[in-house]
């Protein structure tokens, strides 16, 4: 099955120099944990609702801190007409939850999630290979206890 079958299409995103409490307010009105960060019609980066809890608030950083100063500036991307087999092993292989989908020119034309590749039939193996490998214990920064 191809990315641009499963696939969330109703992508909302937010500017680098708005703040974190804009994008904050936005996750919560979507139940989004991310939000990708467009400037002038490119993808520069993506902020996680751990972003803003982690870089932004447990730095002592307000609200008015702009988006740019706290979000992930490397874009991990896939493009629509890649498998969900192929996509699913690369999300568990560099450990994340949801990529930004993009077509061949690079433009963004959705988000695919662990949640979408669950919710077909068809692809709840894919759904537990990419979860199977995000979830290893992640280093000396992993919360996992020592074996």
């Amino acid at each position: 099955m191809k990315v641009s079958e499963m696939m969330t299409r109703d992508v909302r995103l937010v500017r680098p120099d708005e703040t974190i409490r804009a994008a904050a307010q936005l996750m919560g009105e979507l139940d989004f944990g991310v939000l990708p960060v467009s400037e002038n019609d490119r993808l520069v980066g993506m902020i996680t609702d751990r972003d803003i809890a982690v870089r932004a608030i447990g730095a002592g950083r307000g609200p008015d801190t702009p988006v740019r100063d706290v979000m992930s500036r490397e874009v991990l991307y896939c493009f629509e007409d890649q498998t969900t087999e192929e996509v699913a092993r690369n999300m568990g292989d560099v450990q994340v939850r949801r990529l930004p989908v993009v077509d061949r020119n690079k433009r963004l034309v959705g988000i695919l999630s662990l949640g979408d590749l669950a919710r077909a039939n068809a692809a709840i193996d894919e759904a537990g290979e990419a979860l199977h490998g995000i979830t290893q214990p992640g280093g000396q920064h992993s919360q996992a206890a020592p074996h």
